[in-house]
């Protein structure tokens, strides 16, 4: 692994600071050291205020062609959630592991989304976006694991659709929802799921 510069970073933005380190790291894959080098050089460079989560950092490296160690990112940023804040939306049992229990978790979602509108709190909408987005990302895994059933993975991909609608437009997201859980598609797809939460 690469010596890092420290303070010799050029980058002007987070966004350009988190690829410039990830490029000096030279390494084939990232996890959990990566990334916590990654948060350093960000808190040096712009200090508390600069910090982004190990999931957005992941995310960000990702998207230039970056391997991720996806148990260690996942174990990473849970921890520095819990470290930061995040720990009471966790606790909420916030729980995406089959379509009953990601219902009433989405609908928790929505109330902390209007809450957190309502009272302007940016940081926190921004918190609960990285945590709807870890998420997401953890379903799309079990969509492909080999190690589960067909059925949950079906389910965990049908999951991972609702987290990618809430992501790109929350607002619409609860019609949304309900619109696709009364879909005949939906319906032939899980015939025994129950739908006696829907909204009236």
């Amino acid at each position: 692994m690469a010596n890092l510069p420290e303070s010799r970073w050029k980058s002007r933005s987070k966004h350009d600071l988190i690829i410039e380190v990830w490029e000096a790291l030279d390494c084939e894959s990232v996890g959990a050291t990566e990334l916590e080098q990654i948060q350093q050089a960000l808190l040096e460079k712009f200090g508390e205020g600069g910090l982004e989560s190990p999931a957005s950092i992941a995310r960000t490296v990702a998207d230039e062609g970056a391997v991720l160690r996806h148990p260690e990112v996942f174990e990473l940023d849970f921890s520095w959630r819990e470290r930061n804040g995040a720990k009471a939306i966790f606790q909420q049992g916030l729980d995406f592991s089959d379509l009953s229990s990601a219902f009433i978790a989405t609908v928790k979602i929505e109330e902390m989304r209007l809450q957190l509108q309502a009272d302007k709190e940016t940081k926190g909408l921004k918190e609960l976006r990285g945590i709807v987005l870890a998420a997401r990302s953890e379903s799309l895994l079990r969509a492909r694991s080999k190690i589960i059933d067909e059925d949950q993975r079906r389910q965990a991909r049908e999951i991972s659709e609702w987290l990618n609608v809430w992501l790109q437009a929350p607002e619409l997201f609860s019609d949304w929802l309900d619109l696709r859980r009364r879909s005949p598609e939906f319906q032939n797809r899980f015939p025994d799921y129950q739908n006696e939460n829907s909204p009236a």
